[in-house]
């Protein structure tokens, strides 16, 4: 009779193999409800947006870079005429034609205008000229509209 028991109690003893998610279900709940609170409280940051017109001084016209279809290179200074150019000196043209600048204010900026057929390596290799002219402000010039 001693055996039976104790074979029993064996029984009885086995190890849960299932992990309890009663704790974690209610953890998550109440998280829930905290942000569901919350989140309405919570108020956007304001940004303070520039407005059109507040400039202190109208922009300079700036020096435009004009590539061609046939990928020849024209330097058109503001109110100057056009001089042709080639990838070589671009750089040191512009850079000439740039202005000596005052402290604290921008130099002239480089506008550069290209064709729609032109290879897209082309404009790379002209703002690298620049870049390495030391012209600090360019611009790509682009169509609006349809």
């Amino acid at each position: 009779m001693a055996s039976v028991q104790a074979r029993g109690r064996g029984r009885g003893r086995r190890t849960i193999n299932e992990i309890n998610m009663v704790p974690f279900i209610d953890v998550m709940l109440v998280l829930l409800i905290i942000f569901m609170v919350t989140a309405p409280l919570i108020t956007p940051s304001m940004i303070a947006l520039p407005r059109v017109g507040k400039a202190a001084a109208q922009p300079v016209k700036p020096i435009q870079v004009q590539i061609a279809k046939n990928e020849s290179l024209e330097i058109k200074p503001s109110g100057g005429n056009s001089q042709p150019s080639t990838l070589a000196d671009v750089g040191q043209a512009v850079k000439r034609l740039q202005p000596a600048v005052p402290e604290g204010e921008q130099p002239t900026p480089v506008l550069i205008s290209a064709d729609k057929s032109v290879r897209y390596e082309v404009v790379v290799k002209v703002m690298d000229a620049l870049n390495k002219a030391g012209v600090s402000r360019i611009a790509l010039s682009v169509q609006t509209g349809n």
